[in-house]
């Protein structure tokens, strides 16, 4: 089903550690005085996995979804590997991936050693990218544990019906200008993700029918998670969409924002408090106390 897409852009606080020097990090690039820098060198080459496994309904979009990731990596130092086979989902093969794209997976596509892996990737820095329907509780995966939580407001409610108005806004910084006017799938959401995720675009609902969110209805967000970083975009059902340079541009800064090395961890935060407040028992003097 289509329906019309309003934005309100924020990329800001999405850049990646090297964004001073390249605005295409962020799911939607700065704006036009920005892009007259030098251009950055180029990435430092990583690999990326792509699942489009479907145990449910099935997208007639993933293989243009996967032609679209595949020409976005020739041309910006990535490799993908693309699969449906969920035996890629180990803990030594995943290692070797930058981030994992979850395109419009549906049904449980993941065994419980498979979610385990996935878990332990996330926790470890991974980085997660989801396209439309992506894994959540309600479209991919058989719980509600880690590995979906990193865009876990992802639970559609309901779909609206179709439409043609292509009515949109959107707020700089943005590669889009102004507006962004184009026709998709938009899901409505049974939570917000605003407390806990940076909001880089939400749909106008003045300028299509069938919305339940008119207050704010977000449609893609990022988030540092578990040590690494974590993207989602609700655009993608359609198989123009992944024509579109717009929208290409949008799923580069998302993947790029995701593949990007975790950041350090403060001295503070690698501190673990031994004394509870309360007493010493069981505690014993190691080494000798020297005299006043």
């Amino acid at each position: 089903m289509k329906a019309a897409l309003g934005l309100i852009a924020g990329a800001a606080l999405c850049l990646a550690p090297q964004a001073a020097a390249a605005p295409a990090t962020a799911p939607l690039a700065p704006a036009p005085a920005a892009r007259q820098a030098a251009a950055p060198a180029a990435d430092p080459a990583y690999k990326i996995l792509v699942f489009s496994r479907t145990a449910g309904f099935r997208h007639d979009s993933i293989d243009e979804g996967v032609t679209a990731l595949r020409d976005l990596g020739a041309a910006n130092n990535f490799t993908v590997t693309a699969t449906e086979d969920p035996a890629a989902f180990t803990t030594v093969n995943l290692a070797q991936y930058r981030a994992v794209v979850f395109l419009s997976t549906t049904g449980d596509v993941l065994g419980p050693a498979q979610e385990s892996a996935f878990e332990q990737y996330l926790g470890s820095g991974g980085g997660y990218v989801g396209i439309h329907a992506a894994p959540t509780p309600s479209t991919t995966g058989r719980s509600t544990k880690a590995w979906p939580a990193p865009c876990s407001s992802r639970i559609p409610r309901s779909s609206p019906p179709p439409s043609r108005s292509r009515t949109g806004r959107t707020t700089p910084p943005a590669h889009l200008g102004r507006t962004w006017q184009r026709t998709d799938e938009w899901y409505n959401y049974r939570t917000n993700p605003r407390t806990t995720a940076h909001v880089l675009a939400s749909l106008d609902e003045s300028s299509y029918s069938g919305g339940t969110m008119p207050a704010d209805h977000p449609i893609a967000w990022c988030k540092d998670y578990a040590g690494g970083r974590a993207f989602y975009t609700g655009g993608g059902h359609t198989a123009e969409s992944y024509a579109d340079p717009a929208f290409r541009r949008h799923l580069l800064g998302g993947i790029r924002w995701a593949a990007a090395p975790p950041r350090p961890t403060a001295a503070r935060d690698r501190l673990h408090p031994l004394f509870d407040g309360a007493g010493t028992t069981g505690w014993k003097q190691a080494g000798r106390v020297a005299s006043p």
